[in-house]
């Protein structure tokens, strides 16, 4: 699709929620007294990421609550890196279940999703009843295989690129987003990476969504141990995160674990294995 493409969400229900001055567009689905289960999303995506796994979600009588995250909500998008570090990014979900009025939830992340997860886990455990994580593992082990792992320093040489002001932004969106598109892997149907390039080419959005990366700490091994029930998921096939944090991320759980890899999968798992994501987070929901 061309540059006049809209961004247009299919989620059933969509609300608008005040945050610490920011608005998040926030998307819901389920019985209106249903478990809680957050989903938050990754680069470079929204919230839509998580469509094809929320009806079987709520089909087990869960709520699901998707937002769409610090700068890829319009009204959520301040313009200094510094607000994007993982502690604003935390703090804006414990202020999500604030305003909806719960006092904890189920959280599920994927990609950059799960580096908040995990950090939210870590920090407040009261607010998170169970956690499950795709694609990034704990961020102490994942910070231990960029110092000392060779494949996984090779696999995250493109974060070098993500945190170049401008550079970054002209790379990913010239010849049609070619690149942005390019890093779904064929897995992703066309018309969501259209919906993902439509979001990524609103005023400042691209900016936003890289100062993730930019406002990134060195130090993730300082990342406290999760005392938490928890569930990891990874692909085998993942481009960006390799099998030495995957296989160390339980030394960073003090409590019941689940370690999934996934042979052949790509690092788009609520897209590429809805039902598998799925019945994983309600089992671990279950307990």
């Amino acid at each position: 699709m061309s540059g006049d493409e809209a961004v247009v969400s299919g989620w059933p229900e969509r609300h608008a929620v005040e945050v610490g001055g920011l608005v998040f567009d926030v998307g819901l689905d389920g019985p209106a007294d249903g478990e809680p289960v957050v989903l938050l999303h990754g680069f470079p995506q929204t919230s839509d990421s998580w469509l094809d796994v929320a009806p079987m979600l709520t089909a087990a009588g869960l709520r699901v609550v998707a937002p769409d995250q610090r700068g890829y909500s319009p009204g959520a998008r301040p313009g200094d890196v510094a607000s994007y570090a993982v502690p604003r990014l935390v703090d804006d979900v414990t202020g999500l279940l604030d305003a909806l009025g719960y006092d904890s939830a189920h959280v599920v992340g994927h990609d950059w999703g799960a580096a908040v997860a995990w950090s939210l886990t870590a920090h407040h455990p009261d607010r998170v009843r169970t956690l499950v994580a795709l694609s990034v593992p704990h961020l102490a082990a994942y910070g231990w295989a960029l110092v000392n792992d060779e494949d996984q320093k090779e696999r995250a040489s493109y974060i070098g690129l993500m945190r170049t002001p401008g550079k970054a932004e002209e790379v990913l969106l010239a010849d049609d987003a070619r690149r942005i598109r390019a890093m779904y892997d064929g897995v992703v149907p066309e018309d969501r990476v259209a919906t993902y390039v439509a979001a990524m080419r609103e005023p400042g959005a691209l900016t936003a969504a890289l100062s993730w990366y930019r406002a990134m700490g060195r130090d993730l091994s300082a990342t406290p141990t999760v005392r938490v029930p928890t569930t990891y998921v990874w692909g085998d096939g993942d481009w960006a995160l390799g099998a030495a944090g995957a296989r160390r991320c339980g030394e960073h759980v003090d409590a019941e674990y689940r370690f999934v890899p996934v042979a052949g999968a790509t690092h788009w798992l609520p897209e590429e294995h809805p039902q598998l994501v799925a019945e994983e987070i309600v089992a671990r929901v279950r307990g």
